[in-house]
């Protein structure tokens, strides 16, 4: 919501879609960049008190934002105001994810694994439903009120809700053990770098499609539905998202991310020939079913590969590439797009299907990576003496 509704609050202001990108831009970034600091912190020191922190200070950032842009400032200090309000807006979906491990300790080894994949599927399902409802309210809210009124919204529900994911139960089951002996281990391991990359590439997909769908939809006269557009991509995505608690476990992680990397990119092509919004509306719809099956294996394989005393760091970070893509594919559709002119969506989405093509490579490579790995664990096992 805040990503959406600082591009139209900034770009319905100016009249830039350079500079409502770069200041969406702004705050998917220093969000990113402060997710890990502040998903380190989470595990030092629990949940409860760093999410209900940053849930009142990001709403803080979110009034001021509205305040700054209404004002008449210059691009630069809408820029920075963007930057200091994404510093505190909390990751609330990779930490709830953070929670399941803890929550079905009880369990036996196999049925906790079975569970907490099945977790991951609702909560990357739940992430899709808000993802649609975000920008339709925002785009709602920016055609009945204002797009200030739509993002001191924003500001109020995460106040609300995330001082409510702060304070609830569960958040105790983070708290650290103050006897454990803390780990100094390295955390960016060669395969969290490769999921850290993959997420970059979905964060792209996000930052480009979203700038493409409001530079078609203002060209169609109607920029206040840009949100419910780009909301279209969550409908599908959710589907998707139930439908993966339902595979067996023998289609590894890595085989699921490359096939969702395939669809990525055969479903986003058509993008290029999009002219209307009811044809974009279509393709970004059906684009929606690859999404979360890719997201959902980066976080599982990183929730079965990373230690719970770091997994919370790991998982911000997760979220903070993700931030950073969108970035980076905000920023530069945005650009593309002005440099254009008309037809400016076209080359907007060219960055969407660019960045499906590196999502793809990622998977490739993961997959084969892993691969080897196995093969090397076969080939000490045949190695080995028989005891």
């Amino acid at each position: 919501m805040s990503q959406m509704g600082t591009l139209l609050l900034v770009s319905g202001a100016t009249d830039s879609y350079g500079l409502g990108g770069a200041a969406a831009g702004a705050l998917a970034v220093t969000n990113a960049l402060a997710a890990p600091f502040f998903g380190s912190l989470a595990d030092r020191h629990g949940q409860r008190l760093v999410v209900l922190a940053q849930s009142l200070v990001g709403a803080a950032g979110l009034a001021g934002l509205v305040a700054v842009v209404d004002s008449g400032a210059p691009g630069g200090a809408i820029v920075a105001m963007s930057a200091l309000a994404g510093l505190a807006i909390p990751q609330v979906g990779p930490l709830a994810r953070v929670r399941w491990r803890p929550a079905l300790a009880g369990e036996p080894a196999d049925r906790q694994r079975q569970l907490v994949d099945a977790a991951f599927s609702y909560e990357g399902a739940t992430d899709e439903i808000s993802f649609v409802a975000g920008p339709a309210l925002i785009g709602l809210l920016a055609v009945l009120i204002s797009p200030s009124g739509a993002l001191l919204t924003a500001a109020g529900l995460l106040a609300a809700f995330g001082s409510g994911f702060a304070l609830h139960r569960t958040a105790a089951l983070t708290a650290p053990d103050p006897h454990a002996v803390r780990q100094t281990g390295r955390v960016l391991t060669g395969v969290v770098l490769v999921l850290v990359s993959a997420q970059f590439f979905i964060g792209m997909l996000f930052g480009a499609t979203q700038t493409g769908a409001t530079v078609l939809a203002t060209a169609e006269g109607q920029p206040g539905i840009a949100g419910l557009i780009h909301a279209t991509l969550g409908v599908g995505s959710a589907i998707a998202g139930f439908a993966i608690a339902a595979l067996p476990e023998r289609i590894t992680y890595p085989t699921r991310l490359t096939v969702a990397a395939c669809a990525l990119v055969v479903l986003s092509s058509p993008l290029l020939l999009v002219d209307t919004i009811g044809s974009l509306l279509l393709v970004i719809g059906l684009l929606g079913f690859a999404v979360a099956p890719y997201m959902i294996s980066t976080f599982a394989m990183a929730g079965s590969l990373v230690s719970p005393a770091r997994i919370g760091m790991v998982m911000t970070m997760l979220a903070g590439a993700t931030g950073i893509g969108y970035a980076a594919g905000s920023a530069s559709a945005g650009r593309l797009a002005d440099l254009a002119g008309a037809g400016g969506h076209t080359v907007a989405f060219a960055v969407t299907v660019g960045a499906t093509v590196c999502a793809l490579l990622v998977a490739l490579g993961l997959r084969h990576r892993q691969g080897r790995a196995a093969q090397a664990t076969s080939s000490d096992r045949l190695d080995s003496p028989i005891q």
